[in-house]
């Protein structure tokens, strides 16, 4: 039998996906998260996130862990594919549950480390990379959002050399 290949999870929101197109619904008063959420499907990749899952997945299976609502895995899932990400395990947060982010996410990584190794957790969320290294696990804080652009669009002419 087979060894399993440890566990490498990726954080969506801000770490694969750019969410700066959508943040003024949160931004505002009161928060209109239906809205943010729903946005979702529109979001640029970020680069440097999603090469490093590829890269990643050369080594180690992945999952992502997001604090996106059950309700948005469809959306999720068909962005997901659209980007050229690789196949892997969504775990998201329960319909209902409001709890802050860097409660319900280790809440959720700890359950997936209960099935298998992980051997890297990558995610935006300073509080919540904190909570993760607390209990435990080996974090790479994704801080690439700031640096690209926020329409990164490279436009070639056809007759330019």
């Amino acid at each position: 039998m087979t060894a399993r290949r440890p566990l490498a999870v990726f954080d969506l929101d801000g770490t694969l996906a750019d969410v700066r197109h959508r943040l003024s619904f949160v931004e505002q008063q009161p928060r209109d998260w239906d809205a943010f959420f729903a946005a979702a499907v529109d979001d640029p990749p970020l680069t440097a996130g999603v090469a490093l899952a590829k890269e990643t997945a050369e080594t180690a299976d992945l999952a992502y862990v997001t604090g996106r609502p059950e309700r948005c895995r469809a959306d999720t899932l068909a962005w997901l594919a659209e980007h050229g990400l690789p196949a892997g395990r969504l775990v998201m947060r329960a319909g209902g549950d409001r709890r802050p982010a860097r409660v319900t996410k280790p809440e959720l990584l700890r359950r997936l480390a209960r099935q298998r190794e992980i051997c890297l957790v990558v995610d935006d969320d300073e509080l919540v990379c904190a909570a993760y290294e607390r209990a435990g696990f080996r974090v790479l804080r994704a801080d690439w959002m700031a640096a690209q652009p926020l329409l990164e669009v490279v436009q070639e002419d056809e007759g330019r050399t």
